[in-house]
């Protein structure tokens, strides 16, 4: 699986977008996916507003046709926090598994991560997943999905391939 990605980050956050806090959880997401391989050509830091998220995130997939969109904030139980909300609006479907494993991860860390409300889905040929807003936060997370990242998409473009080999006779 040598094939570049292209990835987008999409920081959700009222503070950084009205420039009150810098941006640091996409600046980890950034360097963690290009480390990786993916192509990070798309950056932007929106409100916690489900309008916002939502026309963003479509723009992304069904215009720019990313790979990879991680979202970093907007997950939590905070009356402001409506990732989730804007993310059921865009997807075609949920891949309950990567949300599972962040969590599963965190808990061992935290026991916060149980009230994290992140999600993971597919719109179309993209996988979209929803990262806390920490950049300690989105470190551990993105460090748990890395391993399986570029399998998912190669399969959203197309793959048929057997996902493991078959048994030897």
């Amino acid at each position: 699986m040598n094939e570049v990605f292209t990835a987008g980050i999409l920081t959700i956050s009222d503070k950084a977008s009205a420039g009150k806090r810098q941006d640091s959880s996409g600046k980890v997401a950034a360097r963690m996916l290009e480390k990786e391989g993916f192509s990070v050509v798309k950056q932007m830091i929106v409100p916690d507003s489900i309008d916002r998220i939502r026309d963003t995130l479509l723009e992304w997939v069904d215009r720019e046709r990313l790979a990879l969109i991680v979202t970093s904030g907007g997950t939590g139980l905070s009356p402001t926090d409506v990732t989730p909300q804007a993310m059921e609006k865009v997807i075609d479907y949920q891949v309950p598994g990567i949300a599972e494993s962040m969590r599963a991860a965190s808990l061992k860390k935290t026991p916060h991560a149980m009230l994290s409300r992140a999600m993971a889905g597919v719109r179309g040929s993209s996988l979209i997943i929803n990262l806390p807003g920490s950049p300690g936060g989105v470190e551990d997370n993105l460090a748990v999905v890395l391993p399986a990242l570029k399998h998912a998409l190669s399969k959203l473009a197309g793959d048929t391939s057997e996902c493991a080999p078959p048994p030897q006779a």
